[in-house]
């Protein structure tokens, strides 16, 4: 399954939800997650901005089956019934906030999320946080404490990072996702 997820504030200008259409058709993308938006896209779970910030989406093509869960402004949480690997799996769109100081209410959150549920689980988005300190490519250094934070929360709820190319993935066969270049 492809998946594309991206964080695009103020996305509702016609010329480029028709752009966003026309590489879902292309790319034959069956969910696309965005953050800081309002879509209008009519196969939709859209959580609505929170005055003139945040908003999310997940949209959808119609041959794939999403059951919505819960959400909050920082994350959709939706069950996803795949004819690929013939079965459900579990997908998490996620916006972490951009504060520092508010970053562990987004812990609180994903923590929260993690059920200890038998099933695979996809959690992509933007945590507005790096694990290491060579993923950020200009500005200050990232405080080595707050990457380590984020490191154990991913540990705490069994996530790992699959990587990413220009935030496509692949979900492969029922196991963890895999880029698709």
């Amino acid at each position: 399954m492809k998946i594309l997820s991206r964080n695009v504030r103020g996305l509702g200008i016609p010329r480029t939800v028709r752009r966003l259409q026309h590489l879902m058709k292309i790319h034959n993308l069956q969910k696309v997650f965005f953050m800081e938006t309002k879509c209008g896209y009519a196969n939709k779970i859209e959580v609505d901005l929170d005055g003139i910030r945040g908003g999310l989406c997940l949209a959808r093509r119609n041959e794939v089956c999403i059951t919505l869960r819960n959400y909050s402004k920082t994350h959709v949480d939706a069950m996803v019934e795949d004819n690929e690997v013939r079965g459900k799996w579990r997908f998490i769109g996620f916006y972490g906030t951009p504060y520092v100081q508010d970053r562990d209410d987004s812990w609180v959150v994903l923590r929260n999320l993690h059920n200890g549920e038998e099933i695979h689980w996809f959690v992509c988005g933007d945590f507005n946080e790096i694990m290491h300190g060579f993923e950020k490519k200009e500005g200050l250094p990232r405080d080595e404490r707050r990457m380590e934070i984020f490191c154990n929360v991913l540990a705490n709820c069994q996530l790992m990072d699959v990587g990413f190319s220009e935030n496509w993935f692949t979900w492969e066969g029922g196991n963890l996702p895999e880029t698709n270049i």
